[in-house]
Formats: structure tokens, sequence, C-alpha cells
């Protein structure tokens, strides 16, 4: 066996094989591994005894189950039209300009990934971002560019260190 059939498996054994069990397998597969494959979507699909589609259906459906890898740190900005009255336009061409990527790109490294996503819940502190679980909120440019400049700062950190 795989290591997604036994990952999917295990979720499934713990999460059970029903139609409300597919949410919390496809996320602890997400948690695992950081995407959903084709290979996972169609253990999945096998597991609970589902098609495919409906496995690949609900995956896209969710802008925070991932199809395609996605870099170490995920940053995703809100996309809804308050964020957009406060400046998300700014922030992203500032995160586009620092990290040399476009929206929907991940930087060459494998580090940064850049998207755009549905509320989070942050409309009264917006334009607002989530780089990986943390949010940032009434971001400015200059602030966005503190926020990143630190990431990548740890990221040269933690690469320094692993070289020792």
């Amino acid at each position: 066996m795989t290591q997604i059939t036994n990952l999917v498996k295990s979720l499934a054994d713990r999460h059970g094989r029903y139609n409300e069990s597919l949410l919390p397998i496809l996320q602890g597969v997400v948690d695992e591994n950081k995407f959903l494959s084709e290979e996972a979507m169609v253990e999945i699909a096998r597991e609970l005894d589902i098609s495919a589609a409906r496995v690949y259906g609900t995956a896209s459906f969710y802008s925070f189950l991932n199809t395609e890898p996605m870099g170490k740190h995920v940053i995703r900005v809100c996309k809804t039209i308050t964020c957009m009255m406060h400046g998300k336009n700014h922030i992203i061409q500032e995160i586009e300009k620092t990290l040399k990527i476009k929206l929907g790109e991940t930087t060459h490294d494998g580090k940064f990934t850049l998207v755009e996503t549905n509320c989070l819940g942050q409309c009264h502190k917006g334009p607002a971002m989530l780089i990986n679980d943390t949010p940032y909120t009434n971001l400015t440019p200059e602030k966005t560019r503190e926020i990143l400049q630190s990431f990548i700062e740890n990221e040269a950190l933690s690469s320094t260190t692993n070289l020792n």
C-alpha cells in the first residue's frame, strides 16, 4: 500500500465512511500532504465508495483545500468587495513586487504561494490576508512588506541553521 492509501484509510477509520466524512478526510489529507493529489482523491473515492468527480467537486469548491502543490507559506488575500474598497489590490501588488511572483504563482524556491480567497471573516479590519493559519489585518503596502520581510528573514535563518 502507498503512503496515500494508508493515510486515507487511517482518516476513514477515524472519521467514518459516511457522506459527512468526506470533508474531514479531505482536510486531513491537506493537513498531512499540503494538497490533494489526484491519487489521494481517487483513494478517498474508493474508501468512501463515492465517485471521484464528487470528491474533486467538493475539494475544488473550498479554497482551503488545495488541489495543486503550494509553497511552504500560502498567502491568501481576501478578495471581497470590502477588502477591495480598503485597498487589497495595493496589497497584492506589494506582495507580487516583494516576492517577484504573480497571483496564483509560487516562488521558484517553493517558499511562498500567492492566492486570492473568499472572505476571511475580517471585513471590519480589511484589507486582510492569511499566511498559513495566521491572519494579518488593517494592511498597508508598508505593513505587508514588513510582514513578508520577517518571513523571508526567518526562512534565511532556518536555511543557515540547517546547513550547520
